[in-house]
């Protein structure tokens, strides 16, 4: 296989857990949330064109908004250059934070307090 770095084919380099970090942004660049995909959740991903990611903490494939309804519309999707993380630029059909925010990036640090941003 070519080297991951400067093939045109999609290989990409799953952590120990079978994982990839995702970085989700809106059409405009803003973030949305950071999540994980395996093998599985990318490849429904690529498939419904929704995204999808794999939840550490249900331990199971999960459509984002398959309770709250705030699914996320793939518009484009990219990998890095050595093919670990993923960036999906989306477009969502309501808040991507379960606490009801926009952005899970709600929260501007400021020494050792968080600060909610508009």
């Amino acid at each position: 296989m070519p080297d991951r770095d400067t093939t045109s084919h999609l290989d990409p380099k799953y952590d120990a857990a079978g994982l990839i970090t995702a970085v989700v942004v809106d059409p405009q660049g803003a973030p949305l949330m950071v999540a994980h995909m395996n093998a599985e959740a990318l490849a429904a991903t690529q498939t419904s064109g929704e995204a999808h990611f794999w939840s550490r903490s249900r331990g199971r494939l999960w459509r984002k908004g398959e309770t709250s309804g705030n699914v996320l519309r793939v518009v484009e999707m990219r990998i890095d250059c050595d093919q670990d993380a993923i960036w999906v630029v989306a477009d969502p059909t309501g808040p991507a934070c379960h606490t009801g925010a926009y952005s899970c990036f709600y929260r501007r640090i400021d020494g050792d307090s968080l600060v909610p941003i508009a």
